[in-house]
């Protein structure tokens, strides 16, 4: 496994607040990979399948904690 990917027991103990922040700049940082990408600047290739795993993770653990308060309020 890739040593700069980040578990996803580190995402479940974010806050709401700083998992919002880190995916605002993971989305920051995806463009500018695609932008390097395109122009041929792109060094660590790897970075982009990096970027979009944990984007991915985050969004899950939003979307898991969003589907268990809409089942709290809905009981």
């Amino acid at each position: 496994m890739a040593k700069n990917t980040v578990k996803a027991a580190d995402v479940r103990a974010k806050t709401d607040k700083e998992l919002e922040t880190r995916l605002a700049d993971l989305h920051k940082e995806q463009f500018n990979l695609r932008f390097q990408k395109a122009t041929g600047q792109l060094n660590n290739t790897a970075r982009v399948g990096h970027v979009r795993k944990e984007i991915a993770k985050i969004t899950t653990v939003i979307g898991e904690r969003h589907r268990k308060h809409e089942k709290v309020k809905g009981n």
